[in-house]
């Protein structure tokens, strides 16, 4: 089994961190792409004005130079989803569960562990960064598929976009979690409900050691039901009744 995240624009380096270790290969050719990139090119890449769009400069710059810190991925991304997990003082039975099952989506790594070491950095797929003649997407399709190759349940709290990154077939094996609303009888979906819940949702796997979609629907992650009427094969439907 395994649990895919996505990965963050919010960061937080206020962490314990350790030297720069080098890259793969796949990691290094992104960067020889994005370094060829002057601010302007990377103030419209990433859609930013020129003060933002240094930040990340300076950011890739310390990578390409060995300068930069690492830290645990899932401590260094700090979105609404990453502050809802329980990211401290966690059981041994805890750390082997994420460690063996919890993946995170990133345009730079690749599909990492979430307690792998990472540097600071901002990239996704929503932009059209290619490598030769080959889109972000399908330069880590093949390494994103091998991830999964072999399970049987794959639980995905992944965006659209991050999803498209995985073939086809891939695609068709996930099951995807919906977070609802039930406020006065009609039911919403929102970004800020569904972090949250996403959030919540891969402690309490964890702290649970949730192995079936059976035991995934008994969960109750931030006061979250799982709602048979409004779930398929495929899509598991959480609702909070506000």
């Amino acid at each position: 089994m395994k649990i895919l995240i996505p990965n963050a624009k919010e960061l937080n380096t206020n962490l314990e961190s350790q030297s720069f270790q080098g890259l793969t290969r796949a990691s290094q050719e992104i960067l020889t792409v994005i370094s060829q990139m002057k601010l302007e090119d990377l103030a419209n890449f990433y859609q930013l004005r020129l003060d933002k769009a240094q930040l990340e400069l300076d950011r890739w710059q310390r990578i390409a130079n060995g300068q930069a810190r690492l830290y645990p991925a899932w401590q260094l991304y700090d979105g609404l989803m990453y502050r809802y997990m329980s990211r401290r003082d966690l059981y041994p039975a805890e750390v082997a569960y994420l460690e063996e099952h919890v993946f995170i989506a990133t345009g730079f790594y690749g599909a990492i562990n979430v307690f792998d070491w990472i540097a600071p950095h901002r990239l996704d797929f929503q932009g059209s960064l290619k490598i030769g003649q080959t889109s972000l997407k399908q330069f880590w399709r093949q390494q994103y598929d091998q991830l999964v190759q072999d399970d049987e349940l794959i639980i995905s709290l992944l965006s659209s976009e991050f999803e498209a990154v995985f073939s086809p077939a891939i695609q068709k094996k996930m099951t995807k979690i919906t977070f609802m609303e039930d406020k006065d009888g009609q039911l919403k979906i929102h970004s800020t409900i569904s972090k949250k819940g996403r959030g919540r949702l891969v402690s309490e796997m964890s702290r649970q050691q949730v192995m079936s979609l059976e035991a995934l629907k008994c969960l109750q992650p931030d006061g979250f039901v799982y709602r048979e009427d409004l779930s398929t094969e495929h899509e598991i439907v959480f609702v909070k009744t506000i």
